[in-house]
């Protein structure tokens, strides 16, 4: 849509309600198993697990563009990760017909995934990557993780699940606030 107007060079995403219906340390039991369809997988009680309807098409326009992370302070790490490795992603629309589904895990290459405070988060994202806080954009459906906008980072509130509208009203909160300081 707009990546070719700018994207910042981090954009990160919480994982409970951003990404999947659900909170992974409270409402699914391991062990997960893949269920044969794309974005879809079952917990031991084959309980649906998947990203909320627009995320993949979202993940494939800007993969490659910038850098995509995961910022979860869930006290299930291992299952958040195993459900990252068995969730796939299907092809994009112009993969073509031979395309095969990718593990969402792949389209992450920065994953602070454990209990703590996304300052806590950020901070460790900015020791590894060396990318300013001023060109990260964060998508959270808590209020409370706002606290990274001390450090410069632009927080989006996610109140029904990413979609391409909040995805892209919030790439563009972002260009403005980067034109505010230039």
């Amino acid at each position: 849509m707009d990546a070719d107007k700018g994207l910042p060079a981090l954009i990160a995403f919480d994982l409970d309600y951003t990404l999947w219906d659900l909170w992974i340390d409270t409402h699914v039991t391991g062990p997960l198993k893949a269920s044969g369809s794309p974005n879809l997988i079952l917990d031991r009680f084959g309980e649906p697990i998947f990203f909320y309807p627009d995320v993949p098409g979202i993940l494939h326009e800007v993969h490659g563009k910038t850098t995509l992370a995961l910022c979860s302070r869930t006290s299930a790490p291992d299952l958040a990760r195993e459900a990252l490795r068995l969730l796939m992603i299907p092809p994009a629309s112009t993969g073509g017909s031979n395309a095969s589904p990718t593990p969402a895990t792949e389209f992450f290459t920065q994953k602070e995934i454990y209990p703590g405070s996304k300052i806590q988060h950020f901070r460790a994202l900015h020791k590894k990557t060396g990318i300013p806080y001023s060109e990260m954009l964060f998508f959270d459906d808590e209020s409370r993780n706002r606290e990274v906008e001390s450090l410069g980072v632009t927080f989006i509130l996610v109140k029904n699940g990413t979609n391409r509208r909040v995805f892209w009203d919030g790439v563009k909160a972002w260009r403005r606030k980067v034109h505010e300081v230039n």
